[in-house]
Formats: structure tokens, sequence, C-alpha cells
């Protein structure tokens, strides 16, 4: 679990009453989300992959502290997170590890400053108790007539290899190129994925790919690029604010050389909109009734709370407060605090130890 010690150090704050208060409130309604949608049925040995586009982190105005717990809180559900757009400034990624703990490490690539880049870094995050690195990192460079402009992929693929028990796995983690041309981020998913798949052939290890894909459709050619890739592809709900893109996909190898074949236990995308910052989203009706630790805010408590704070820190940051606040909120304060793209997971086998055993009682028998 994340560390929660700088709670103390919150208060008095001048611009932010009660603040250790209200954020140990929100994140006991978080960690019991969490707990609800991810860890309650996890199974002994597994291995638990997130991937998270998480905007502009950091890029403009530095976020509430409050926003780092939450976003570490998330986190620490998986064994290991893929990150999108990440910015130069490490700082705040920075901050993010001294909260999950010295267990936890991370790589991440330089800043892309070339043309459609958009200044981005891609990066893993990974507890070091359930995951190891095995010391290869790379990036996809693909043939110069793989996309139909000649050109490499806009944000480069970063790929690294780790092991989690029996399981050998590279991740190959993308932020596909945006814009109006369809055609062209079909283009880059069909060259990473026939990549992947090469390697997958030769290399004693699964190759899994994910991130952000800004597939807007089932119905599009951007998802029928994934979709007919060869590579397995769970189904995964809308990850966007308005719950109708597909943007946010993970997707494996379950062929080639790989003697250890990729176990799909459990899949699901992690919506923090009810515990934290909002707007409030329908809850299951047939969820089990929150314990008494567990406490839900209205959008208008919300905006309540976090209008005073949020025009003092722009203007702190030198910028005019927001002359409508509650037209703002969704779009821009919420979405810079915390993303405006939902995390997904998937839950993996990584123990064989009982297949592997009884191939020497098959042989002996």
């Amino acid at each position: 679990m994340p560390f929660y010690h700088d709670l103390k150090k919150y208060d008095p704050d001048p611009i932010y009453p009660n603040k250790a208060e209200w954020i140990a409130n929100r994140l006991l309604t978080l960690r019991y989300d969490i707990a609800q949608t991810i860890t309650k049925d996890r199974r002994p040995n597994s291995l638990i992959i997130g991937s998270w586009n998480i905007r502009a982190f950091d890029g403009g105005m530095p976020r509430l502290d409050e926003s780092f717990h939450y976003i570490a809180e998330i986190v620490s559900a998986f064994d290991i997170c893929a990150i999108q757009e990440l910015r130069d400034d490490l700082v705040p990624l920075k901050r993010l590890l001294g909260l999950l703990g010295s267990n936890w490490d991370y790589f991440v690539t330089d800043v892309g400053n070339h043309e459609g880049a958009n200044y981005e870094r891609m990066g893993f995050i990974y507890n070091k108790n359930k995951v190891f690195f095995r010391n290869v990192i790379g990036e996809i460079v693909i043939p110069s007539g793989a996309l139909s402009d000649g050109s490499q992929i806009a944000r480069t693929p970063f790929f690294a290899a780790f092991q989690s028990g029996w399981f050998r796995f590279t991740l190959c983690s993308s932020h596909i190129i945006y814009g109006d041309n369809l055609g062209m981020r079909a283009q880059e998913i069909k060259a990473i994925t026939k990549a992947l798949l090469k390697r997958a052939k030769k290399e004693d290890q699964v190759f899994i790919f994910l991130g952000d894909m800004n597939i807007e459709s089932r119905d599009d050619e951007v998802w029928q690029a994934l979709a007919d890739s060869g590579m397995q592809v769970p189904r995964f709900e809308a990850t966007n604010m308005k719950g109708d893109k597909f943007y946010d996909q993970i997707a494996y190898t379950d062929k080639g050389a790989s003697t250890r074949k990729t176990r799909l236990l459990r899949h699901g995308l992690f919506d923090w909109r009810n515990a934290v910052y909002g707007p409030t989203q329908g809850r299951d009706p047939a969820a089990p009734d929150d314990p008494e630790f567990v406490t839900r805010i209205t959008d208008a408590e919300h905006l309540a709370h976090y209008e005073p704070i949020n025009a003092a820190m722009r203007s702190a940051y030198g910028k005019s407060p927001y002359a409508d606040f509650a037209s703002q909120y969704a779009n821009n304060f919420m979405t810079f605090e915390m993303s405006d793209h939902l995390p997904i997971w998937v839950e993996l086998e990584v123990d064989y130890s009982d297949a592997y055993l009884t191939r020497f009682l098959s042989d002996m028998g």
C-alpha cells in the first residue's frame, strides 16, 4: 500500500481548511472501490498489469497534493503499470514513486520532440516485490515502407522485458497518433503488432501491447487493425470521460516460441469518479451497501469544495480564476487533476508449477 505520512504535513493550510481530513476520507472511499473492483477477487500468485494515460503528468500547473495520493492508490493496485503522457519534468513521477514506496521502480523514455510526439514520455512503474526487470529495453523501429508516408511512428513505442513467477513477458507501451486520419492510426497499430508478433515467433516470452491506442469506436478501422492483428484482445469498456470512446487497450500474444502461454484470469477498467473528484457516476444497484467508513460526495459538494481552492491555486501561478468554475470542472479541472482516461488492467496467471510437475508424471507413465 502507499505511504500516508505526508498527511501530517498538510495542516494548517491557509487555502485548504481541513485538508488532511478531506484527503483521508476520500482515500478510504477510493481504497474500498479499488478493493471491490480489482483486488478483492484477485487470485494468489497472479500478475496484474495496468495501463493509464495520466493527462499531461505534469505539463502545466502542478496538481493538488491529494491527486498524487489518489493516483498512487490506484497504481498500487497493479503490479506493473504502463503510463502515457508523462512530461519533461520527472519530479511529479518521483513524488508518485515516493508515495508508492522503496519497493517500486520505474523506466521512462526520453521526451519526444519530433513531429507528432507532443513532447511526451512513456514509462513503466513496477513493484519489485512482484516483478523483476530482465535488463532489456528498447523502442520499436519499423521499416521505411510500413507507413504510407514513409515516416516512423509518431510517438515511438517503448518496450521493456520483465518476469513474474514463471511468466516471462515484454510490455510494449504506445500512444497512437491522434487526429482526423484514422487510416494513419490503423497503420501504426498494424506496424507495431506485426513487429511484436515477429518477435514472439522467436523469443521465449509473451509480448503485451498496451496503451492509449486512440480507438474511437469498435466499428472503425483503428479497432479493426487491432482485432485483426493476430493478438488476443480482451474487450474493455469505454475509457474516456463521456463513456463512448475505446481509447485504451491491452493485447497479448498467445502463439509463438513462449513456453508459458498467457492465461487471462480477469480484466476491466477502474472508474475512480465515485470516490474522488467526480462527477458522480451511476452505481450498480446490486452492489453491497457502503460500509460506515465510506463517504460519497455529491457533485454540488465537489464544486463548493474545490472552487475556492482552485481559484487560489490559479492565482498563485499567475492565472485568472475560471469565470464559470462549474462549466470548467469536468473537462478541465478534474481531468488535469486525475486524467481524461480511466485506467485498464488485466490479471494473468504466473504460477505454472502444477503443469511443470505434471510433465514428469507423464514422462514416467
